[in-house]
């Protein structure tokens, strides 16, 4: 087994960097058998990837630093280098909850101040995403073909949300543990939203639900369209870690 150290590491996405523990092999053995069972799924069953709705939660920032790019300023040769104020990340910030598949926004919302993360939270988001696709995705409903992708999280496997996923005899799209790469919302989603906000201050909870709702519904097509190169990119290089559009 790795040591505590040997488990901290960078995983580069095109847009931002995610801590994520080394590999062992029975890991990216994992991850080579999920992937390729996904795209077994995609040549057999029509349309699987129309029918899989995927989802997480982040925190969203009253005021996130700027990356290197975006501090960085023009000057003429020989001009001073300009000066900026350092600025860091704001103690505000409000969680997002999405859900998404491949036509857009199926369900999101804020979660309130104070309120935790916990399995019984979950199940409750788990009723309304219900009620979602209902709504919005009926025939999806309709024939109960849709499938459910989701993280990891202690929430999103706890035994009351399999319980709840069970009764209501929910197909759930396999993850593999320590994969960001794998899961739209991390590899895409998230990182593209927070860069469109970096630099920009949101002095209430208000402004940070308005202006992250707006950007949030410009990039989420983009997010879920990648997800399937994921899967090939994972097999071809045995279950390590890839970055941006190709393997390295």
């Amino acid at each position: 087994m790795p040591s505590n150290s040997d488990r901290k590491t960078q995983y580069a996405s095109r847009r931002c960097k995610i801590r994520v523990p080394v590999l062992t092999e029975d890991q990216k053995a994992n991850r080579v058998n999920v992937s390729q069972e996904l795209l077994d799924h995609v040549s057999v069953v029509e349309n699987f990837l129309k029918t899989i709705v995927t989802g997480d939660e982040t925190w969203v920032y009253g005021y996130d630093v700027e990356t290197k790019a975006q501090l960085s300023q023009w000057v003429g040769q020989g001009s001073p280098r300009p000066k900026k104020a350092r600025m860091s990340q704001s103690n505000m910030k409000v969680m997002l909850v999405v859900f998404f598949d491949w036509q857009g926004a199926i369900h999101y919302e804020f979660v309130t101040c104070g309120q935790t993360v916990n399995k019984e939270f979950y199940v409750a988001v788990l009723k309304r995403l219900r009620e979602a696709i209902r709504r919005k995705r009926p025939q999806l409903w309709t024939n109960q073909s849709w499938v459910l992708h989701h993280e990891n999280a202690p929430a999103h496997l706890s035994f009351l949300a399999r319980n709840f996923l069970v009764k209501n005899e929910t197909t759930v799209a396999p993850q593999p543990p320590y994969s960001p790469d794998m899961a739209p919302a991390d590899f895409l989603l998230f990182p593209k939203l927070k860069s469109t906000l970096k630099g920009r201050r949101f002095d209430t909870s208000d402004e940070i639900q308005k202006n992250s709702t707006k950007e949030l519904f410009a990039i989420l097509k983009e997010a879920f369209q990648s997800w399937q190169k994921h899967w090939g990119w994972c097999v071809a290089s045995k279950g390590n870690y890839f970055e941006g559009d190709k393997l390295e």
